[in-house]
């Protein structure tokens, strides 16, 4: 696909390479970002706010023009009831998830600065988990998930997970179905998925209910092998 000059952001590299021409495109600061937070599905500009805290309206706005410019994103309203503007990667913004997927790995190997895994957001907890699955520790495994999670700075979201003999999908939205429901906290699941907490230790402290499959529910934490790097070995903010 050919980006028109115009579609470039304003400081290009003006390099035929196409990684400065990605670079172009997505390399601004919050660019990336986020593409990650409309990897689960359309978002309103107030969702997008939310995930992204730090930024600003002004340069959220102006992230999301650039994006849907060159092709990346597109501005959509969806049908009645709903009647509401989102914004949605196209197929070829959605190319981006193994670029995502690949630099949430190689940066959780970066060392340590002042911000813990516990801080993750909803989104970037469940990009974590698509990132860090390990397929090997999942062969013949058949389980799925329906997972209410809750993060302070955006309320309450609902995920769909599956794990299928050696592969993981997650989508947003449950299905009341699952085998194994879980609700809990943000920094709870991280406690138990990436910090080595045991399940049982937070369901005590109430910080996390299972209904269904618990043996299940145990084994959740197994599929997923985060750097050593990232881990932080403290007890999490819950």
């Amino acid at each position: 696909m050919t980006v028109a000059p115009e579609h470039r952001t304003k400081r290009s590299y003006q390099d035929a390479c196409g990684a400065a021409r990605a670079l172009d495109l997505v390399g601004e600061r919050w660019t990336l970002l986020v593409v990650r937070d409309l990897l689960l599905g359309p978002k309103r500009f107030t969702d997008l706010r939310a995930g992204l805290p730090a930024i600003s309206p002004n340069v959220l706005s102006q992230r999301l023009d650039e994006l849907e410019r060159a092709g990346i994103v597109r501005r959509r309203k969806l049908p009645p009831p709903v009647s509401t503007a989102v914004y949605d990667l196209t197929d070829w913004g959605r190319e981006l998830e193994t670029v995502i997927l690949a630099l949430n790995r190689w940066g959780a190997k970066a060392p340590r600065g002042p911000y813990r895994c516990a801080d993750l957001t909803t989104d970037s907890l469940v990009v974590s988990l698509r990132s860090f699955f390990n397929p090997a520790a999942a062969t013949g495994v058949h389980a799925d998930y329906d997972l209410y999670l809750t993060e302070s700075s955006s309320g309450a979201d609902e995920f769909h997970a599956v794990v299928a003999d050696g592969t993981f999908t997650i989508t947003r939205g449950t299905t009341g179905t699952a085998a194994t429901t879980l609700h809990t906290s943000v920094p709870a699941l991280v406690a138990v998925t990436f910090d080595g907490h045991p399940l049982a230790e937070v369901a005590a402290a109430g910080d996390l209910t299972i209904s269904g499959d618990i043996t299940a529910a145990e084994n959740f934490a197994n599929y997923f092998d985060l750097p050593p790097e990232c881990a932080s070995g403290a007890t999490p903010r819950l």
